[in-house]
C-alpha cells in the first residue's frame, strides 16, 4: 500500500489552522462586545425599574395626601460614594440600587407622617436602619445614615453603604 506524500498538504493544514483560529478569536471578541452592551442595557433597565417603582409610590402618596401640606409625601434615598482600594468605587451600581430599594421598603411607614414629628420619626429611622445589614447577592452590606432632611414634604436621606465586617451574623 502506497502512502501519499504529506509535504504538499502541510501548507494547506497551516492555512486552515490559522483560519479556524481566526474564527475562534473573532467569535470571542464579538461575544465580549455583545455582553458589554448587554450589561449596560441591564443596568439601565434596573435603574429605570427602581425609578418607576419610586414614581408609583410617589403618585399614590400624592393622591392620598393631596390636601395636606405638612406630611411626608416623598422619600428620596441617596447613596454617598464610598471609595474602595485605589480610589475606585467599592460597590457596583446594581448592588447599590438593590440596597436602596430594600431600604425604601423599610422606610415606607414614614410616608404620610407629619413633618413636625420628624424628631421622633428620625430617631426611629436611625434606630431601625443605622448599621442594618442587607444581604444582596449573597454578600452582607452595612448601611449608615449620614443625613436626613425634610423640606416641602420630601424626606431626603443620605446613606453610606459598605461591605459588612466578616464574621457578623
Amino acid at each position: 500500500m502506497r502512502l501519499p506524500p504529506f509535504q504538499r498538504y502541510r501548507r494547506f493544514s497551516q492555512i486552515s489552522a490559522v483560519f479556524v483560529l481566526g474564527m475562534v478569536v473573532g467569535s470571542v471578541l464579538y461575544n465580549a462586545i455583545f455582553h458589554a452592551g448587554y450589561n449596560v442595557l441591564w443596568l439601565t433597565n434596573q435603574d429605570l425599574r427602581v425609578q418607576i417603582e419610586q414614581y408609583r409610590k410617589d403618585i399614590e402618596t400624592l393622591k392620598k395626601y393631596n390636601n395636606t401640606s405638612t406630611v411626608i409625601r416623598e422619600i428620596k434615598l441617596r447613596a454617598e460614594d464610598t471609595k474602595g482600594k485605589a480610589g475606585t468605587s467599592a460597590l457596583d451600581p446594581a448592588t447599590i440600587k438593590e440596597i436602596i430599594s430594600k431600604m425604601s421598603a423599610d422606610l415606607e411607614p414614614m410616608r404620610g407622617r407629619s413633618m413636625f414629628d420628624i424628631d421622633t420619626d428620625g430617631k426611629l429611622a436611625r434606630l431601625l436602619l443605622d448599621g442594618k445589614i442587607y444581604i444582596v447577592r449573597e454578600k452582607d452590606y452595612a448601611v449608615t445614615i449620614r443625613t436626613m432632611l425634610v423640606m416641602e414634604g420630601v424626606l431626603q436621606i443620605w446613606v453610606e453603604i459598605r461591605p459588612a465586617p466578616a464574621g457578623r451574623d
